[in-house]
């Protein structure tokens, strides 16, 4: 695949972003997790609000085996009002994120990790480095028609401490593609 950014085994870039729990959160912050699962989402994409669930039900199920779910906004709020930090603020109470919903109002981080859509998961190691990055499965519409659980498959895989095949460490997002500011 052709990605931008991030390849398989680089280092996962740093960050410190505001987060709608009205703290900044920093890549450090998670250091004792043996996983991290990062993943560029936002409010209005309807393929991001179908992953939400599922997202919220990997992050409850793993949060016992030191894995950490951290959601990024990306999305220029300007054309997205929904995307804003205030939008984030109302979504994750709606939905009660058990992870940081974070905003990158400057897309700065967005852009080093490569991100293309939403939702788009990059999935590193105790190491930070990343082992998966792309889909969380392969069905948004109908999650009772799943076949390739991608992300559960990638997240048991790295902590038995083993890796991902090369053709399944990437698979493709499908997702509303990122929405840049202009002039950037």
């Amino acid at each position: 695949m052709a990605y931008v950014g991030l390849k398989i085994g680089d280092e996962a870039p740093d960050f410190t972003l505001p987060g709608v729990d009205g703290a900044d959160h920093s890549l450090s912050e998670w250091v004792s997790k043996r996983v991290l699962v990062v993943i560029f989402t936002c409010n209005h994409c309807p393929y991001a609000q179908a992953y939400e669930d599922r997202l919220i039900e990997l992050a409850n199920f793993y949060s016992v085996q030191a894995v950490q779910f951290v959601a990024i906004c990306p999305n220029e709020a300007e054309g997205y009002p929904q995307d804003s930090l205030e939008g984030m603020k109302k979504r994750a109470e709606k939905k009660h994120f058990p992870y940081p919903y974070l905003r990158d109002k400057t897309q700065q981080v967005a852009k080093k990790y490569g991100a293309e859509v939403t939702p788009e998961v990059f999935l590193f190691d105790k190491d930070r480095k990343l082992c998966y990055r792309g889909r969380i499965d392969d069905n948004w519409r109908n999650r009772d028609k799943v076949k390739d659980p991608s992300l559960k498959i990638a997240i048991s895989t790295v902590l038995s401490g083993s890796r991902l095949d090369p053709e399944v460490a990437e698979q493709r997002a499908l997702g509303c593609t990122v929405k840049w500011k202009w002039g950037d």
